[in-house]
């Protein structure tokens, strides 16, 4: 019910994230050209694409890493052009980086509550039970995040984003290294997050079980451009996404 009136909302306002005609290259490398997307609350969005394909340039250009040196983003209605990447994240884009950045002296719990506090959030336990318990971290509350697995970190950075409250999500590969298992339970949590809580996610993936179980929408991009784009089983029969992954058709 909560979803369906998301979406009736979505269809009579702004879109939450709207990409236009991106375009960006350093030097003679064009690393975004005329890349554009969409996003409203709720929705889920894989891109994927061979290395040096734009993936990580257009997250840059999403947060404000970047400034595009075309076209134009807006969030919430807002032009971004010219904001911080800390202004940016404050009104409401939350971004997790590929290798896990938390700190390991610290407990799941005090990591959480220190992301809250950067963010001018009320940082008590109560204020991040729900994600500790989303993030399978509850029985693990008060270990150091140093003792934590691999996959356990992953999830308590996307626990600490997601603690700032953000309206839209930017995951740099957050299964790399991961089991099959804990990449299943990842899956788990975002469609929890962007299903019950309404937190739009764009996701940047290599893990192709992962994209097929998520089920969301995929953009391929290759060479700066999008080459195709919507479900992970009609993306994944393009001759275009077959050239640029295996240098051929077949």
């Amino acid at each position: 019910m909560r979803l369906a009136l998301r979406r009736k909302a979505a269809a009579t306002s702004p879109p939450l994230l709207q990409a236009h005609a991106l375009g960006h290259a350093f030097g003679r490398q064009c690393a975004l050209d005329g890349v554009s997307l969409r996003m409203d609350s709720g929705d889920t969005l894989c891109v994927i694409g061979p290395n040096g394909s734009g993936k990580t340039t257009l997250f840059n250009t999403l947060s404000g890493q970047l400034q595009p040196q075309r076209g134009q983003v807006l969030f919430r209605g807002m032009a971004l052009r010219g904001r911080r990447p800390d202004q940016i994240a404050r009104l409401g884009l939350g971004r997790k980086f590929q290798v896990p950045s938390v700190f390991g002296t610290l407990s799941s719990l005090d990591n959480l509550l220190l992301a809250r506090r950067a963010a001018g959030l009320p940082a008590r336990p109560a204020d991040v039970d729900t994600l500790l318990r989303d993030t399978g971290l509850a029985g693990r509350a008060q270990v150091p995040a140093a003792e934590l697995s691999h996959g356990e970190r992953q999830w308590l950075e996307i626990a600490m984003v997601t603690s700032q409250a953000p309206r839209l999500l930017l995951l740099d590969e957050p299964t790399a290294g991961m089991t099959q298992a804990e990449t299943l339970a990842t899956v788990a949590l975002i469609r929890k997050l962007c299903q019950r809580d309404g937190i739009a996610c764009i996701v940047v993936e290599h893990d192709m079980q992962f994209v097929a179980a998520l089920e969301s929408k995929v953009m391929v991009l290759a060479d700066g451009r999008v080459i195709a784009q919507g479900a992970f089983d009609t993306v994944r029969q393009s001759p275009a996404v077959r050239q640029a992954y295996l240098g051929h058709d077949a």
